[in-house]
Order: structure tokens, then C-alpha cells, then sequence
């Protein structure tokens, strides 16, 4: 998978907040990026198996907003970060902080 400077923005803030999730309101404001930029990309992290994602629970009505998308990393994810880190550092010493 190709990791675009968005992209990368995208995984560092869901690593962020590892064990409850975020969702793409929580992202778009750590990012700066606009739904149509940041939903595109959530959905080709999802489709390659990188995030999984839940709905949060509740009824509109009673949460008096439109129920939110919870995104996580998965296991493959976190493999594929860590893999992407060890790819770095040797070429950019320590670059190994873009995703950490």
C-alpha cells in the first residue's frame, strides 16, 4: 500500500487512542482533512485489512446526533506499521517517528 503524508496523518491519530478507537470526526480534526479526503482513505485501510471499524452503540434519537464510526487498528495494521518503521529507519536514521 502506498503511504501518502495524509495517510500516514491518518494511522498516527488512530494510534493515538488504541483501545477505544476514533472516530472520523475525532480524525478529521487531528488531521485537518476534509471528509472527502479523509473517508477515501479510511475505506482503502479498512478494504487492505489495516483498520477494522464499528458503529457506535445507541439510537440517534437518544445520542441526539447521527451515530459515529469507530475506526481501530488491526493486527495486520500494526504489523504493517512496524514494517513500514524498520523500512524507514536504515534509509532515514531516524525517521522511525513518522509513525510512532
Amino acid at each position: 500500500m502506498r503511504l501518502t503524508t495524509q495517510t500516514v496523518n491518518v494511522i498516527k491519530a488512530i494510534m493515538n487512542r488504541p483501545a477505544r478507537g476514533v472516530s472520523g470526526v475525532e480524525i478529521s480534526k487531528d488531521t485537518k482533512l476534509a471528509s472527502g479526503s479523509l473517508y477515501p482513505i479510511l475505506m482503502r485501510l479498512e478494504k487492505a485489512g489495516w483498520l477494522s471499524s464499528e458503529w457506535e452503540a445507541g439510537d440517534p434519537a437518544e445520542l441526539g446526533r447521527p451515530r459515529r464510526r469507530f475506526y481501530r487498528l488491526t493486527a495486520l495494521g500494526q504489523r504493517e506499521v512496524n514494517a513500514f518503521r524498520e523500512a524507514l529507519t536504515p534509509n532515514f536514521g531516524g525517521a522511525a517517528w513518522v509513525l510512532s
